[in-house]
């Protein structure tokens, strides 16, 4: 009841992919393009469709913090979730300024945001509920370059003691990552997560995957 529209379909999903599309023009010239996505349940079948917008400007020159604006559309091409991300800093020199992320499901009504956390060794980050209450936490791993493994960020109650979930950034081999530069993620979350949790969640994974990922040559 009172969901908001196009998320009733998370409600049956604990698990949720996300395939970056290869762009023929990056693969070959090695420019950065718009990236798209697709969405998918646990059996490969398209939920949503994601395209991220923001100046050519932004995406090669300020390429992993750019910011940037995620329009996700279901199947019949009604956009249901936006992720915003502002340019903001990604050091831990600078912990006053480090990332944010609002999620709105429908477009203009907030439902969450993702905020890092300073931490001088560990990706932290803190999913919040639209009214910036602490909801969950996720805690990434020392190193993110997983050498042929995929590479896990736990999602944990807010303790930090006991994990109900994952981000995992997929190995998809030496090919994909090297030449293509293509992302494939998983979300395992528990099922009763209220949806609005699960739509951060996934803006949650396009800011992981820009901070950590954005490279060619990381996940080898």
């Amino acid at each position: 009841h009172n969901l908001p529209p196009g998320l009733e379909y998370l409600n049956q999903l604990d698990r949720i992919i996300i395939h970056q599309q290869v762009e023929l023009l990056e693969a070959i010239l090695g420019t950065e393009t718009s990236s798209k996505y697709e969405i998918k349940n646990h059996l490969g079948q398209r939920v949503y469709f994601a395209v991220e917008e923001n100046g050519c400007f932004d995406r090669n020159l300020c390429s992993p913090i750019r910011s940037f604006t995620i329009r996700i559309a279901d199947n019949t091409g009604r956009e249901v979730i936006t992720v915003n991300r502002p340019l903001r800093c990604n050091s831990c020199w600078f912990p006053c300024f480090l990332q944010e992320l609002e999620v709105q499901s429908p477009p203009g009504t907030i439902v969450g945001y993702v905020v890092q956390n300073w931490d001088p060794f560990l990706p932290k980050f803190t999913i919040q509920n639209e009214s910036k209450e602490d909801v969950l936490k996720i805690i990434g791993p020392y190193a993110t370059c997983g050498c042929f493994e995929d590479v896990d960020f736990e999602v944990k109650a807010l303790n930090e003691m006991s994990t109900i979930g994952k981000i995992s950034k997929y190995w998809s081999g030496f090919v994909n990552n090297v030449f293509t530069n293509t992302a494939n993620f998983g979300i395992q979350v528990p099922i009763d997560l209220d949806v609005r949790i699960k739509a951060v969640m996934i803006g949650a994974c396009f800011l992981i995957d820009l901070m950590f990922f954005e490279n060619s040559l990381d996940g080898l």
